[in-house]
């Protein structure tokens, strides 16, 4: 579970694997019309898993530990420390994402279209990016921007794509 920040195959591979889980959940959303589609499902997988990443590094946890005693009661006091500093980050910047999300109804075309949910998503995985990069994770912030942008930029032709008959 413990993992070194410098390991960029683990670092990688569990972002990766939380872009996948994010695709695959976005298509099936998309496919059906939701407000929420294929980005936002990747933006909030990825920052989630940035977010339970934090405390599982083992230099960190290692540090912290070191700085009260070396015992594992001390170093499971700084991982609980560090998990809910990650939690009162991702709810805070949660909290702020959700301002930018309006519900706009058309009459004309006799429906409610929601906007900014990938925006609000992004501001939230940019938290969970930041605290990354505050801890000193810097493979992982590095690694997490770069697959966000791709996430913003790339994807977004992806979702022009017409899913209906390439899943059929």
């Amino acid at each position: 579970m413990f993992f070194s920040p410098n390991d960029w195959q683990s670092v990688t591979a569990r972002l990766s694997l939380a872009l996948v889980v994010g695709f695959a959940i976005g298509i099936n959303r998309q496919r059906t019309g939701r407000p929420a589609g294929l980005r936002t499902f990747m933006i909030v997988s990825l920052g989630s898993a940035l977010f339970v990443m934090l405390p599982l590094q083992n230099e960190i946890a290692d540090q912290l530990a070191d700085a009260t005693a070396s015992s594992e009661v001390a170093r499971s006091t700084a991982l609980n420390a560090m998990a809910r500093v990650a939690q009162g980050v991702a709810t805070g910047v949660g909290f702020l994402g959700g301002g930018v999300i309006l519900q706009q109804r058309h009459p004309s075309l006799d429906r409610t279209e929601v906007k900014g949910l990938t925006t609000a998503a992004a501001i939230w995985l940019a938290g969970g990016l930041g605290a990354a990069a505050g801890c000193g994770l810097w493979q992982l912030s590095v690694i997490g921007t770069l697959m966000t942008l791709f996430v913003l930029g790339g994807v977004k032709k992806l979702k022009q794509f017409e899913w209906r008959n390439w899943l059929e």
